[in-house]
């Protein structure tokens, strides 16, 4: 179901701040309301989580203390973030690195992009998705945006 953005509040889990800059202003030209949380590393971003869920988590793969990947597997083993849709950010391509990220619960895969039209568009998909009733989980061939 696409339609009006219901998210009101984002995390992004993300070392690089070219990338994290980048993603903000995307967000406030989608949505100028729509406050974006940010954690530098894996380990932060426990913290964010226990202060306040999310509506929406954005997970870059490479970070330092803890890796994208362990950060899935973690928030999957934990009920309290059960309603909680987890999308990858990553520059990776890697089919190996995409497969786990599939297999451990993220609902979608973003590839990065240096393109800011193609970042908005891929945002707006994936920010214009009804996540307030339930987690999507598309196939496997309409994981990667």
């Amino acid at each position: 179901m696409k339609g009006e953005i219901t998210v009101k509040d984002i995390i992004l889990a993300e070392d690089d701040a070219d990338d994290v800059m980048l993603f903000k202003e995307v967000v406030k030209e989608i949505d100028a309301s729509l406050p974006v949380r940010h954690a530098e590393n894996g380990n932060l971003l426990f913290v964010l989580l226990r202060e306040k869920i999310p509506d929406i988590l954005f997970l870059d793969i490479y970070m330092p203390c803890k890796d994208g990947v362990a950060c899935i597997v973690e928030i999957r083993k934990n009920r309290a973030y059960d309603a909680l849709p987890v999308i990858v950010y990553s520059g990776t391509e890697r089919d190996v690195t995409i497969e786990k990220c599939y297999e451990n619960g993220a609902n979608y895969y973003v590839t990065k992009t240096s393109h800011y039209e193609d970042l908005v568009k891929k945002l707006k998909r994936i920010l214009s998705f009804d996540w307030t009733n339930r987690l999507i989980y598309p196939p496997r061939n309409q994981f990667v945006v």
